[in-house]
């Protein structure tokens, strides 16, 4: 195996982390949160930024397109010459989530800071990083005078709405494509910084929004509490339909699925590695704990059972607003997140049943459903791909190669994956400890990235 590290090195530290950095200055949140993003123009800024930034790396081989069908956010198509008996297709997103509130003093969102070894700004670590990664374990191999696959990129900006546009670049570009042998995704977590960190499944999700009305208009709530039911409360009841209050557990058996055995044993694997990390990495107030003590229950929680969070509320004025009035309304936007072979169409469906049915009081009651993806299994690798990743990780990491299901959604990876069965799949990333993707103080690990690259670089040499 060829040593990629002193390249990788030296070329994340000049040729990527500027225009890295100069990507998290660009507000350039997903369509779902800017839905004015056409005019804008923060996406068409970040796609700019990137295709000059490619173009300028000089990758042998190299051709690069911003496609654009109408109505859809643009995709980046970047395709650079190789071994053409085999197709690696590699995938990554450049939209933002929204900025939020209350990030530590001194970071904020569109402005990079750099900082004990970490990358602070909103999309650093989800998911700005993974084109320029592809891009330089690309070069490496070409630097080192190694061969590598043929190498398809498609970097999109839909992803943290959806990817509800994906589908249709993929159908547009398909015999572009063609039907590659190896798909890599970097868009996924990392258990720690330690070695490399396979994703073997995600949730799938369904979101929308429950809606409780009783008055067509506030009134004073001197006068009508006690009289008129509170929406607070029914919205409250109708949850408690969902989920035990008290444990959080889902109630219906629609949500659920059989786990897998060998899904079993290795979340207990995975726990021997993580049991002192997996709770430190979520910023538990003094005396807060999380729901067990026992590891591989939280895993399993997480990547293979069913769970439910308000993500949002409507229908309250601001607290310094709030007058003695009881409110005509109550909205809640619900994320449930639901385990892989759960078929998010029949859950959706379930759980509007759910919700709408029986109104009490005879409120009027609805939910609209927002989305629902399907979560996704990973195929068994081969022994190949298996022995060239434990490879890569010892090399870069110095350990072997960890393996754990993620929590959350990546739609990409479940339509390629209904889409090219027979192909094998890496789903990686370095979003570990602290990364805090979604949430205030996102921060990119600097030294896990530049070892993932090597990792990618050692694959693609490996592969071909």
């Amino acid at each position: 195996m060829k040593n990629f590290r002193d390249f990788v090195n030296q070329y994340w530290e000049e040729a990527v982390m500027p225009t890295l950095q100069d990507y998290i200055r660009i507000p350039n949140q997903s369509p779902e949160y800017d839905p004015d993003w056409q005019t804008n123009g923060h996406i068409d800024a970040a796609m700019d930024l990137v295709l000059n930034w490619v173009k300028a790396q000089n990758v042998s081989g190299l051709s690069v397109s911003v496609e654009r069908l109408e109505g859809r956010t643009p995709l980046m198509y970047i395709d650079i010459e190789g071994d053409a008996s085999q197709t690696v297709l590699l995938y990554g997103h450049i939209d933002k989530q929204p900025p939020l509130d209350g990030w530590a003093e001194g970071f904020a969102p569109y402005s990079p800071l750099v900082r004990d070894g970490k990358l602070y700004g909103r999309g650093s670590v989800d998911d700005g990083y993974a084109v320029f990664a592809c891009i330089a374990a690309i070069k490496a191999v070409q630097q080192a005078g190694a061969r590598h696959l043929r190498c398809v990129i498609i970097i999109e900006c839909d992803e943290e709405s959806g990817s509800t546009d994906l589908p249709f670049y993929v159908d547009a570009l398909a015999e572009r494509i063609g039907t590659p042998q190896l798909i890599i995704c970097l868009d996924s977590g990392a258990g720690n910084y330690d070695q490399l960190w396979l994703t073997t499944s995600l949730r799938g999700i369904v979101a929308g929004t429950l809606r409780v009305e009783m008055l067509e208009h506030g009134v004073h709530s001197g006068e009508a509490t006690g009289v008129v039911p509170s929406t607070f409360r029914i919205a409250r009841e109708l949850l408690s339909r969902i989920e035990n209050s008290i444990t959080g557990e889902i109630l219906d058996p629609v949500f659920f699925v059989d786990i897998p055995p060998h899904r079993v044993s290795e979340a207990g694997e995975t726990a021997k590695i993580l049991a002192p990390e997996l709770v430190a990495q979520y910023p538990f107030v003094s005396g807060a704990h999380p729901l067990t003590t026992d590891i591989v229950e939280l895993l399993l929680n997480r990547t293979w059972k069913p769970g439910m969070e308000v993500i949002s509320a409507d229908g309250f004025p601001p607290m310094h607003q709030a007058g003695n009035v009881m409110r005509p309304w109550t909205a809640l936007k619900l994320s449930l997140r639901i385990p892989p072979r759960c078929d998010s169409a029949i859950a959706a469906a379930r759980l509007k049943e759910i919700l709408e049915a029986d109104a009490p009081y005879g409120a009027r009651v609805s939910f609209e459903i927002d989305s629902a993806v399907n979560g996704w299994n990973a195929p068994t690798s081969s022994s190949v791909l298996a022995a060239a990743l434990t490879s890569a990780s010892q090399e870069y990491f110095g350990a072997a190669p960890a393996f754990m299901g993620e929590g959350g959604s990546i739609p990409f990876m479940n339509m390629l994956g209904e889409r090219f069965p027979q192909t094998q799949f890496v789903i990686t990333g370095v979003l570990g400890p602290n990364g805090n993707a979604h949430a205030v103080n996102e921060a990119l690990d600097i030294a896990a990235v530049k070892k993932l690259t090597c990792c990618m670089a050692a694959l693609l040499s490996e592969m071909a």
